[in-house]
């Protein structure tokens, strides 16, 4: 075993964002909002206002980002976003980098879980669709706990695992991410290639931002 390997560790638990974090999902992701709004008839929202509904519960997502829908075409609403999104969800890879992350991660015996806005359903696909089996050790969604940036889904991940929250790292690409770190009373660290600016990410006080898989990797074996 290594030196680095012998460390003793900052955090026994890792949670991960999903879209934008891991899966390189931003831009298509944004897009079918975008097309989703058109088709119930609402106004296109920009890109930046559809990219900052990510991270979010669907339907909060989607009523954000479409003020002027009414809640009446909510349902078609999600609908029409589901079938863009499967029109496109083959095209979905994890960013480069991540699989050896994560492994390194696991020699290190951290927990690694997922804390995402997706749907049980989805994450279980992307899971499935990508490869990472036995991958990571628990997961929350927003359909089985609450959307970001409520604490719920670190919350029972810590209760799973019996960890504190000064033991539990979350790690995101967006604002509602480390908010919900913060409402944990979790650390963090923002990256900075998803879907939001990491302009937004000070005030929300994340240990570290990082530009890039490989940097993100780095940082979390010389520091997690």
């Amino acid at each position: 075993m290594s030196n680095q390997n012998q460390r003793p560790r900052q955090f026994d638990l890792i949670a991960f964002d999903w879209d934008g974090t891991l899966f390189d999902s931003t831009a298509i992701i944004t897009r079918c909002i975008q097309r989703a709004v058109v088709d119930v008839g609402g106004k296109e929202p920009t890109r930046e206002a559809a990219s900052y509904v990510i991270g979010m519960a669907l339907m909060q997502a989607l009523a954000h980002a479409a003020p002027d829908v009414p809640v009446e075409k909510y349902p078609q609403l999600g609908e029409r976003y589901r079938h863009h999104y499967m029109a496109h969800q083959n095209d979905l890879i994890l960013f480069e980098g991540v699989l050896e992350m994560l492994a390194a991660l696991k020699e290190r015996h951290h927990w690694l879980t997922v804390a995402t806005g997706k749907s049980r359903k989805g994450l279980n696909e992307a899971l499935h669709a990508v490869e990472l089996k036995g991958a990571f050790d628990g997961s929350r969604t927003a359909d089985e706990t609450a959307g970001k940036p409520s604490p719920l889904m670190l919350q029972e991940l810590m209760r799973e695992f019996g960890v504190e929250p000064e033991r539990t790292l979350m790690i995101g690409d967006t604002t509602h991410d480390l908010q919900m770190a913060l409402n944990a009373g979790c650390a963090s660290v923002g990256v900075s290639y998803g879907a939001h600016e990491p302009a937004a990410f000070h005030d929300l006080k994340p240990l570290f931002v990082a530009h890039s898989v490989p940097a993100l990797h780095e940082w979390l074996l010389a520091n997690a």
